[in-house]
């Protein structure tokens, strides 16, 4: 008799601990957090570098400071998710890390290293902040169930959005901090080096979390060895052009809906403009919070959750391009940011679905990258609408999205949250007979 076939079993994925999933939340936070800290400071930090009438050129530097972190973000996302297929997760988040914490000690002598210097260490800044962004969510899909994946995606998103809210804290803290270490007679301490200092040391902190806490070994991978179908990078194709039309979207919309009101409705004053940032960020934390505590991704189709997100962004547009109040000035802003963040997370959990496992490090940076390319494109095409056609921008605004909306009804196939059917297990030969 021969012995009956064996099956061979894969092993299983190796799950995130609590602890990790801690640290990989924290890393995303303090990147977030050393973003929406050190951006206000500018222009008052570089005033001393500038000719004694140069707040105009303070003005362009700042902008191009900004596009440079941009841009390194852009080129280094899809670069270090790439990377991060072959040479381990783990291993590139601690090189971001590492990246991030050296990009951000040379502003600590800004006379030293010149203007030069400092676009140098934006630029740098931006890159190795690339290496976290899109390779924390890849590690998170990885080690993660599929009935899962969508709670801890949603809390990815509501993790970043609290450390760019948690920014402007940091500076704050840092002003206090400053002030109580001259009465104590510790010296004088400029607050733009303590945030400095501070972003870089929780960026250490994170490092030695991650290096000691994440997993050593990747889950295997049941399609390693089965090369991807054409419908496969459709689908990863589709979710990055619709990650950057979004973000495109809703960059421009922070710009006109918010930035530019004050030009708009001269009697908004910068604290009710501060309000509307803050009102933004917490009803996109609030979709976040909603996604993570109903699982809704887990019961719904992503292609109806995006559906309904778009209808809300382009009902809030069409109501900023009509509005007559400031009461629904911030109805408008309200409906696109709970529109913009139900979508965006739903495109990381589709593309994290749509990509196998070996390949989720590329998909997850060229989703990063795309909505890079989108947020600069959005923020320059803003400015060039208002002044063209000033509050009818924002139906303008709206195309993008009705577009995409068009694109989930004719073409359902591209937003299946699987790349490919179940496998059979492998089933080997029986052995000879002895």
């Amino acid at each position: 008799m021969t012995n009956p076939p064996r099956i061979e079993r894969q092993p299983t994925s190796l799950g995130l601990g609590a602890w990790q999933l801690a640290w990989l939340a924290a890393a995303v936070f303090v990147v977030s957090a050393g973003y929406g800290a050190l951006m206000p400071l500018l222009p008052a930090w570089l005033a001393p570098l500038m000719a004694a009438d140069g707040q105009a050129e303070v003005a362009r530097h700042v902008g191009l400071l900004s596009g440079l972190y941009a841009a390194g973000v852009l080129v280094g996302a899809p670069l270090w998710g790439l990377v991060s297929d072959r040479w381990g997760r783990g291993r590139i988040l601690v090189i971001g890390l590492v990246g991030y914490v050296t990009s951000l000690l040379p502003l600590l002598w800004p006379d030293w290293i010149g203007l030069a210097g400092i676009y140098a260490s934006r630029g740098a800044t931006g890159f190795f902040v690339a290496a976290v962004v899109p390779v924390v969510p890849a590690l998170v899909a990885e080690h993660t169930p599929q009935d899962q994946r969508a709670r801890r995606f949603a809390w990815l998103g509501a993790m970043s959005l609290l450390g760019f809210l948690f920014g402007p804290g940091l500076n704050a803290a840092a002003a206090q901090m400053s002030t109580t270490l001259a009465s104590v007679g510790a010296g004088t301490f400029d607050p733009t080096n303590l945030v400095i200092v501070t972003s870089a040391a929780l960026g250490a902190l994170m490092m030695l979390g991650l290096a000691t806490t994440l997993p050593r070994v990747a889950p295997a991978a049941v399609d390693d060895n089965i090369q991807p179908q054409s419908g496969d990078r459709r689908r990863t194709m589709a979710l990055w052009g619709l990650n950057g039309a979004v973000m495109f979207v809703l960059s421009g919309f922070e710009v006109l809906g918010i930035v530019l009101q004050g030009q708009q409705h001269p009697t908004l004053s910068s604290r009710e403009i501060s309000l509307m940032f803050a009102e933004c960020s917490l009803v996109m934390l609030g979709v976040n919070a909603l996604l993570f505590f109903t699982g809704l991704l887990e019961r719904a189709a992503g292609r109806g959750v995006m559906a309904a997100g778009l209808v809300l962004a382009i009902a809030g547009l069409a109501m900023l391009a009509q509005h007559r109040s400031d009461g629904w000035m911030y109805i408008g802003v309200s409906l696109t940011a709970a529109g913009t963040g139900l979508v965006l997370p739903t495109i990381s959990y589709l593309a994290a679905g749509a990509s196998r496992r070996r390949r989720l490090g590329a998909t997850m940076g060229g989703l990063a990258a795309a909505a890079g390319f989108g947020q600069t494109l959005g923020s320059a095409a803003a400015g060039w609408l208002f002044g063209a056609v000033a509050q009818f921008s924002f139906a303008w605004l709206a195309l993008p999205l009705l577009a995409t909306l068009g694109t989930l009804i004719v073409r359902p196939a591209w937003w299946s949250t699987e790349s490919q059917p179940p496998h059979s297990p492998r089933v080997s030969p029986a052995p000879l007979p002895k």
